[in-house]
């Protein structure tokens, strides 16, 4: 639950009410109705108007810019992969391999019989 006074950003319109999506609003008040949908009183300054939101429809400023920060450093990340050819990185930020192919490096790298060595090979050619 937030507090009151708040500064929060509108995500959502979940009611189709008009809400400013993207825009900056102040929590004023809770409605504490359980039969209503609405949880936060929320002024929005920009339009000089109040709006009933529930809890979905706002978030955080904060969240807001640390999601954005994440995004943006993956894509970084992402970026300098492609740019390095590092394939292993580029696997983990994609899929979250990067263990897996570790793994593979460490089971190849051990002595292996020729009967097991027969066994892989014909596995990795079946799939």
């Amino acid at each position: 639950m937030l507090r009151l006074g708040e500064k929060v950003v509108i995500v959502a319109d979940a009611f189709e009410q008009n809400l400013p999506v993207g825009e900056y609003g102040y929590i004023i008040a809770y409605d504490r109705n359980p039969d209503n949908a609405f949880d936060y009183v929320l002024r929005v300054p920009l339009v000089n108007r109040n709006f009933f939101v529930p809890s979905g429809d706002v978030d955080l400023e904060e969240v807001l810019l640390k999601q954005e920060a994440e995004r943006v450093e993956r894509e970084a990340l992402i970026d300098y992969a492609l740019a390095t050819h590092n394939e292993k990185l580029f696997h983990h930020l994609m899929n979250g391999e990067l263990q897996a192919v570790e793994e593979e490096e460490e089971t190849a790298n051990e002595v292996m019989s020729q009967a097991d060595f027969i066994k892989q090979v014909n596995l990795r050619a079946w799939i």
